[in-house]
């Protein structure tokens, strides 16, 4: 397996904390990305847990939405380990599962 591989349950919990802080402050995914310099449908691919979005991506998610990119990536934590390649938690639990 390697360090690259993204789990689902990553990409889900990013999905579900971009949607919720974006129907905190009211806006649409089209609002959203037009705020954010981004196309609607990656708003929505991330939000689904389709895509997992860059650095970058998230810098401009988090500005568009006025919160702070920790704000986005709250509960995710990396995992390392001496055994095998680290891995993303999510929600404080033990590596989620591989998907890929």
């Amino acid at each position: 397996m390697s360090g690259n591989v993204i789990s689902a349950e990553l990409k889900r919990q990013l999905g579900q904390t971009l949607r919720g802080h974006r129907n905190r402050v009211g806006l649409s995914q089209e609002d959203l990305s037009f705020r954010a310099g981004l196309h609607r449908t990656a708003v929505g691919q991330i939000e689904r847990g389709e895509r997992i979005a860059r650095a970058d991506t998230l810098i401009k998610l988090a500005t568009g939405l006025g919160v702070s990119v920790s704000a986005l990536v709250e509960g995710v934590t990396w995992e390392p380990s001496s055994f095998r390649p680290g891995g993303f938690a999510v929600g404080g639990g033990g590596r989620g599962n591989a998907e890929d």
